[in-house]
């Protein structure tokens, strides 16, 4: 029989690789789950509960920057919980149909993940409503006289939604959930343990110095860490170290163009547009986007978040600002006040 592999681009393997690696790094269970102590803290809580009840756990949204673990979390959840899962995005869901067709196909208990659950469309939105309270979809099908509302009762589930934008979810969804959690940003400790984990999956080594290094330069976010510690792998393996050295580590994340807090090009691309094509601003988000040629939601979910927590960017109500922080980080002239 011929191999499938056969069929398929270079770039669908990697891609397959990558895929195979991520859920290697994913923890099975809130013990073996990095971080986010008050989270998992509640949370485990809140199954224990559920599961002394013998009902479905509530609705959970998680939000918070992308790549802090939300989609981990919830296959950790439906483990705790010894469940199923299922598990799509908003743009996945085009039709009523659609996700009608995954709410059925739930047994009792079990988990429906939606990540990007704020770009569920109003339609599918409405749906989800008494799919949510009241476990039925009351759902129109047929044209012309054939037309008849039809009743799908629907087992207890449980809805664990993710965004990385809350404020873009309706007011009627984000009331629906019971239990709402606010990722955050991990320490370099957290992250420095993640990486000395990841590396062992990865059947490697590296220093200690040479964790905390990446761990100060990784955006307080465990995909950037295991995303650079890849990177970083393939320089030490040229080299030819058995282990991941300081030196080694420091020169690739400087090939990277990552820097010592972390800021890689498209971060510094912002703030240098913001103070030398606006005097340090205010600028509005859409002026913003379009100078530096990324989308608004791009901007908003991946770049902000990190630049404002850190002391870099300012936001006003006439826009974003560059702080002194940001130009002394760019080796710029601070201006001087009026």
């Amino acid at each position: 029989m011929t191999d499938r592999d056969d069929f398929l681009t270079s770039s669908e393997v990697e891609g397959e690789d990558e895929e195979r690696v991520e859920l290697s790094l994913r923890p099975q269970s809130l013990d073996q789950y990095l971080g986010q102590s008050r989270v998992k803290k509640d949370m485990s809580i809140y199954i224990q509960a559920a599961k002394q009840r013998d009902e479905a756990l509530d609705h959970v949204l998680l939000y918070g920057p992308p790549g802090l673990g939300k989609t981990t979390l919830a296959f950790v959840i439906a483990n705790e919980l010894g469940v199923g899962l299922k598990s799509t995005s908003g743009p996945a869901v085009e039709k009523a149909g659609d996700l009608v067709a995954l709410l059925s196909d739930l047994d009792p208990g079990d988990v429906l993940f939606i990540d990007e659950i704020h770009r569920l469309s109003k339609p599918i939105e409405e749906v989800l409503y008494s799919a949510m309270e009241d476990f039925y979809v009351d759902i129109v099908i047929g044209e012309g006289e054939t037309t008849h509302a039809v009743h799908v009762p629907l087992p207890p589930f449980t809805l664990i939604g993710a965004t990385t934008l809350a404020g873009q979810l309706s007011a009627p969804l984000r009331d629906r959930f019971g239990i709402v959690e606010h990722m955050q940003y991990y320490t370099i400790e957290e992250l420095e343990e993640i990486i000395q984990r990841s590396s062992d999956v990865f059947h490697t080594s590296i220093s200690p110095e040479a964790a905390v290094e990446l761990a100060r330069r990784s955006r307080g976010t465990p995909r950037v860490a295991n995303r650079l510690l890849k990177r970083v792998r393939d320089f030490a393996e040229v080299k030819g170290e058995d282990t991941i050295s300081f030196e080694t580590t420091s020169h690739a994340l400087k090939q990277l163009q990552v820097d010592n807090e972390g800021l890689d090009q498209t971060d510094r691309k912002i703030l240098r547009t913001l103070i030398e094509s606006y005097k340090g601003g205010p600028v509005g988000i859409k002026t913003l986007a379009a100078n530096i040629g990324e989308d608004i939601e791009t901007i908003e979910s991946l770049y902000e978040p990190y630049l404002l927590q850190n002391g870099f960017l300012l936001l006003t109500p006439r826009g974003r600002v560059a702080t002194k922080k940001a130009y002394l980080q760019l080796g710029l002239p601070i201006p001087q006040e009026d």
